[in-house]
């Protein structure tokens, strides 16, 4: 261990403690409005590790020299952040969520039970599964703002919400799992490891449809009585073509979303049609997509420092235990790092590859941090919450039960 390394993993771990600790800062925000306005900052979850990255780079200037330092966050990868802004920012485009908003209301009218419960369990189950096909930061975003007029909002009891809020960020987790390259954990080893999409779907993907279905109606029956026929009235149509367009260029975003330089340029496409056409738009999501992105890209050079403890540590373990501790783990550092770490790893078994995978994914609700996708949810939901916060306490709560579904299902 260097100092650098003790350094980083110092630094970490007050990261974590600052993302379980922002509803303090709420606190005193109100309790000392003269400087309101710095305790609102780092109370934003998606600021913490962005915010404690550059402490790290300031502190290896300091350490081992600027050179170093811009060296070293160089070397990381973006790409993640990059595309999750993107993706978030398109499918929260209005004329991609009319289009989804009325393929779910036309199947919610087909189901023998009321249609707003319909849409609360399509939002819950359906949407996440096809994360599979539209990546899972993609569908997160739609699933988030399905639901949020339905059910984050004022007159559901809390306890719910964050129950709610648990199941969303489980079941978009292990619902990306049913192909090799749309759940983040996964397409860390996929290649290396040989694993295609049919692969996915015979070991992973029927439990983890099984766990989400499970999931989406028990928390279904509890919401019932307080969802509302006025939360599913639709807007004005949206011209066809216009859908089209967005619809497209979210399809190509999607596929080249390894490839930074084609992505970007679809993007930029996609602002310079907005404002083509203003009169179909809403107001794009462009501060909470950034501010996603610069939790995750915290994220990545936070968690670039981290290796020489965690890769040893995922090393020493037995399928089981790997299990466990790869369920344990992924609440404190990204998923997917972990999946990456393991991958790594000269001469594991393919049942200890099965069960880090299966612990990673199955872990990714936990909090906020466990999955990539997951600050794009709390960014767009947290305005439901009680101050406008998300307590990571009470997530943490809200996706235990709903981990154990999955970590049920994966055991089989």
């Amino acid at each position: 261990m260097t100092s650098l390394q003790l350094v980083g993993a110092v630094l970490f771990a007050i990261a974590l403690v600052h993302t379980f600790s922002t509803k303090l800062f709420h606190s005193l925000a109100r309790r000392h409005p003269r400087h309101a306005g710095l305790f609102h900052l780092l109370g934003e979850v998606e600021v913490v590790f962005g915010f404690w990255a550059f402490v790290l780079v300031l502190s290896m200037a300091l350490l081992a020299g600027g050179d170093a330092a811009i060296g070293y966050a160089e070397s990381r990868h973006y790409t993640e952040p990059l595309f999750v802004f993107v993706v978030m920012v398109i499918a929260a485009s209005r004329p991609v969520l009319d289009a989804v908003r009325d393929l779910l209301v036309f199947l919610a009218n087909l189901a023998p039970v009321r249609t707003e419960v319909a849409l609360c369990w399509l939002g819950l189950a359906l949407v996440p599964l096809s994360g599979s096909l539209i990546t899972e930061p993609a569908a997160m975003t739609l699933a988030a703002l399905m639901l949020a007029p339905q059910v984050f909002r004022p007159g559901i009891p809390e306890v719910l919400k964050y129950g709610a809020l648990g199941a969303l960020f489980v079941n978009v987790s292990i619902g990306g799992t049913l192909t090799s390259y749309a759940a983040p954990p996964v397409l860390m080893v996929a290649g290396a490891w040989g694993w295609d999409s049919a692969f996915m779907a015979s070991t992973f993907g029927w439990r983890a449809a099984v766990a989400v279905a499970f999931n989406a109606t028990i928390i279904t029956v509890l919401l019932r009585r307080y969802l509302t026929p006025a939360d599913t009235v639709a807007d004005v149509r949206m011209p066809l073509v216009v859908s089209g367009v967005h619809l497209a260029l979210l399809a190509g975003v999607v596929l080249f979303a390894h490839h930074p330089v084609l992505f970007i340029g679809l993007f930029l496409l996609f602002l310079g049609y907005t404002q083509a056409y203003p009169k179909h738009q809403s107001p794009l999501i462009l501060k909470e997509g950034l501010l996603v992105g610069f939790f995750l890209a915290g994220l990545v050079v936070l968690g670039g420092m981290q290796q020489w403890w965690l890769q040893p540590l995922v090393s020493s373990l037995e399928p089981t235990a790997l299990f466990f501790g790869a369920l344990a783990l992924t609440a404190i550092t990204d998923n997917a790092a972990l999946t990456y770490l393991g991958s790594l790893i000269e001469g594991l078994s393919d049942h200890a590859k099965y069960m880090l995978v299966a612990g990673a994914v199955g872990g990714g609700g936990l909090t906020v941090i466990a999955n990539a996708p997951n600050p794009a949810g709390a960014a767009l939901l947290r305005a439901g919450f009680e101050h406008g916060s998300i307590g990571m306490g009470g997530l943490f709560l809200g996706a235990l039960a709903p981990t154990c579904v999955a970590a049920a299902m994966f055991l089989i």
